[in-house]
């Protein structure tokens, strides 16, 4: 079987809806990483895989390959999976590469809330079940749970102190295509005090002794992220280093009440069909939609914070739907580098529709 391996990942920055990135439609965010991410292989690119959940419809994969100004030869297509998307991308790219359809693809996702056509979000649910937002939903899990507000803003405040940490040893830089000039994420243009916004934040829902806030709950974004995806022999003879190599993934459904909790069951079994256990896993990057869902996945998985979101994550700079999954891995890509001894990492997310989308790789 064929080996898919990461040899290049990139983001753009993330802007805030309405924010630095407003103008800025789907195919201009994503058209300059798909130029850096190509450069020298144009001609070998098989495809493009991009994900995007809010618009504006259409195939974003070619018209961004389109716009990029890469070969007519490459097709491009769009998927959605809703928050899970850019992860999806990336896993379809590798299983293509195993099963020997292609050498070289482009995968990841964008989202442009700001220039999205679309006022409602899509159903996730039929009524039979019930269709909660995606806040009502975090607050579901939280109860589910029994995740306190206090616990979801100690999380919150980790999160926003490892990314600006980061942010000030350029963690960041590497990850970065810049959008004109803009080559920082709207986040850090200006520092808040996370420790009185938590503390001042209400309940959204506090007729329901509701826990979730706007201060532990991520922001609607702007931004794009992708990554190169290689059979490895075709890699290492074209002179590209591996960083990351496919090895599993997993995806999993639970009620559309509880879409954080998605990515629980979908770890699980990857791990026990893979014969590893939490322990063996030396970073999670699981995305960062609500507090909630990080402290009920990390309780219920036994996941130590050390290893968990280690730059923090959505709850900071942002989650640009599309994006997100794909901003997972290009963490992952950036941060095994900096280490000597990581050996597994994983990606997970949840989405709407009660969907859990997790991604097993090997440091190489």
């Amino acid at each position: 079987m064929k080996r898919a391996v990461i040899v290049r990942a990139k983001r753009t920055p993330i802007g805030k809806k309405n924010g630095i990135l407003q103008s800025y439609h789907p195919q201009e965010l994503s058209a300059p990483l798909l130029s850096q991410l190509a450069v020298g292989l144009e001609e070998n690119v098989e495809d493009v895989i991009l994900g995007n959940v809010t618009g504006p419809g259409g195939n974003i994969g070619r018209l961004a390959a389109l716009e990029a100004g890469l070969p007519l030869s490459i097709p491009g297509f769009m998927l959605d999976r809703q928050c899970s998307a850019g992860l999806e991308a990336i896993r379809i790219a590798s299983y293509f590469i195993q099963g020997g359809a292609g050498k070289c693809y482009i995968a990841g996702g964008v989202e442009s809330s700001s220039t999205s056509p679309f006022q409602k979000r899509a159903r996730f649910a039929p009524d039979s079940i019930g269709d909660p937002d995606m806040l009502e939903a975090a607050e579901m899990v939280a109860k589910e749970f029994e995740i306190t507000k206090e616990r979801q803003d100690e999380y919150a405040l980790l999160s926003y102190e490892r990314c600006w940490a980061a942010f000030d040893r350029g963690n960041f830089e590497d990850e970065i295509v810049p959008i004109d000039k803009l080559d920082k994420d709207e986040e850090f243009l200006k520092k808040r005090n996370m420790e009185a916004l938590l503390r001042r934040a209400k309940p959204l829902f506090p007729n329901e002794n509701g826990t979730v806030t706007a201060a532990n709950s991520c922001g609607i974004n702007d931004g794009a992220a992708a990554v190169l995806v290689m059979e490895e022999e075709t890699a290492l003879s074209r002179g590209f280093r591996p960083v990351l190599r496919f090895i599993d993934s997993q995806v999993a459904g639970v009620h559309p009440f509880y879409p954080g909790a998605a990515p629980i069951p979908a770890i699980q079994v990857l791990l026990k069909r893979n014969g590893l256990t939490v322990k063996d896993i030396d970073l999670f990057e699981i995305n960062e939609a609500f507090a909630s869902k990080i402290v009920a996945c990390a309780q219920e998985l036994s996941i130590p914070y050390e290893k968990l979101n280690v730059s923090g994550g959505a709850l900071t700079i942002g989650h640009p739907y599309g994006a997100s999954g794909a901003i997972l891995v290009t963490r992952l890509f950036y941060e095994v580098q900096r280490r000597n001894n990581a050996k597994y990492v994983l990606a997970a997310i949840g989405s709407g529709g009660g969907i859990g989308v997790a991604v097993l790789f090997e440091a190489v």
